[in-house]
């Protein structure tokens, strides 16, 4: 059919449609039990949107309703392939994934930081990507140790 008989408005009804791709960084996709879980149920609620859209009969909106989950959909589904489940740390010696950290700053403050994997990390939920500076200084240091960080300095308190 023409594009002449259809009621799409015009390129900017098309753009709508087509978003650009999420970006994947090109760490190693490392994720906890429940950081799996959750690509796995964002990957679900992404197909539940996308069916939702297609029982929708105007094209143009179905097109419009369509396009975010179907971005979100490549990008969880990619995740959820590249996922590598790391196993809960054994010992809590050394600071490794998975853990759970406090170390005090030199001004003073405390704070106490799980290093996870990129799609989980929320500093605002005291979560950390592994890939993170904060983490990537912390990672393989004892209780106890002085790490240095730009231009000051964290000491570790706790690892659980």
């Amino acid at each position: 059919m023409s594009v002449a008989f259809t009621k799409e408005e015009s390129a900017e009804t098309a753009s709508e449609t087509i978003l650009p791709a999420r970006p994947i960084s090109n760490r190693i996709n490392l994720v906890t039990e429940s950081g799996l879980a959750r690509l796995q149920e964002e990957l679900a609620l992404a197909r539940q949107a996308l069916d939702a859209a297609n029982l929708l009969e105007d094209v143009n909106e179905r097109r419009r309703q369509s396009a975010v989950p179907l971005r979100d959909i490549r990008y969880f589904a990619e995740r959820v392939r590249t996922a590598q489940l790391m196993p809960a740390p054994t010992s809590s010696d050394v600071v490794a994934f998975g853990h759970t950290v406090t170390f005090e700053r030199d001004d003073g403050r405390t704070q106490t930081f799980r290093i996870v994997g990129e799609d989980e990390a929320d500093p605002s939920r005291a979560t950390l990507s592994h890939g993170s500076p904060v983490a990537l200084a912390l990672m393989g240091k004892a209780v106890g140790d002085v790490v240095r960080f730009g231009p000051s300095e964290l000491e570790i308190m706790a690892i659980a």
